[in-house]
């Protein structure tokens, strides 16, 4: 019993103590932006990376989530005569939720875990070390662009997500199932208002990317120096960055309730 509870309490402190880290790591990442010299070479590579290279997975998915959206919520609405509905119940779901939840979840396996990689194969290479031997600060050379650049790409994906996830809806429900198309539009154009709506979406979005940033660039800076270091580093971002996206959903949508 005696061995169990200082296992408990060591592992907890362990914990704490990384979360402490972390902290620590976002603090000089926020620094580096304030420093110069500017890094926007590097900071429109990893923008190239993080967000063009991951638009069409994020319109691919878009359309299909649209498309299953308007056929489910369509039967499901006409058994209570309110098929005409279609259009609200669409907008508010991808706005308010799926649009910026799906859009950080596609973004984590794609970009963030990629990120971990290459960063956690320069800690193994020991790059890392060789720009400190320079005078080089890793985290502003390195760290800083590709977490900012997440945070910057995430609500013009989560942006591209919604649009093209309310026209898959569309095709959907009036040019497959015979909605009318003026009711389509009238009920998301009368529903879905810009505070309560579409601002919290790009909150959303926007807290999504400094997870994930975070998340991403720490897993890879901090992980073990060998392959299977970063294999496992990259294994916990997706994990750790997809439960903190989630956790922060709903913590972001109760605080807006309020």
């Amino acid at each position: 019993m005696t061995g169990g509870i200082r296992r408990l309490g060591a592992a907890t402190l362990a914990e704490i103590a990384e979360i402490g880290e972390v902290v620590r790591f976002g603090g000089r990442i926020l620094r580096a932006t304030t420093r110069p010299p500017s890094r926007w070479r590097f900071f429109l590579a990893a923008v190239y990376d993080a967000g063009v290279l991951s638009a069409a997975l994020i319109a691919a998915s878009a359309i299909t989530v649209g498309f299953v959206l308007g056929l489910q919520l369509y039967n499901t609405l006409s058994r209570f005569g309110a098929g005409d509905s279609l259009g609200t119940a669409v907008g508010l779901s991808l706005i308010r939720e799926l649009g910026p939840v799906l859009t950080a979840l596609l973004v984590t396996g794609r970009a963030g875990s990629a990120i971990t990689a290459e960063i956690g194969a320069m800690r193994t290479s020991q790059q890392l070390d060789g720009l400190r031997m320079m005078a080089i600060d890793p985290i502003h050379f390195i760290i800083m662009p590709r977490a900012t650049a997440l945070a910057f790409v995430m609500p013009l994906l989560s942006a591209i997500f919604v649009v093209l996830g309310i026209f898959g809806a569309y095709l959907i429900g009036v040019e497959l199932l015979g909605l009318d198309a003026g009711s389509y539009i009238a009920g998301l154009e009368t529903a879905v208002e810009f505070r309560s709506d579409v601002l919290q979406s790009l909150v959303k979005s926007l807290v999504f990317g400094l997870l994930l940033g975070l998340i991403a660039t720490w897993r890879g800076y901090s992980c073990e120096p060998h392959s299977a270091g970063v294999s496992r580093a990259t294994t916990s971002t997706v994990v750790t960055a997809s439960i903190c996206i989630l956790l922060a959903d709903y913590l972001l949508t109760a605080l807006w309730s309020i």
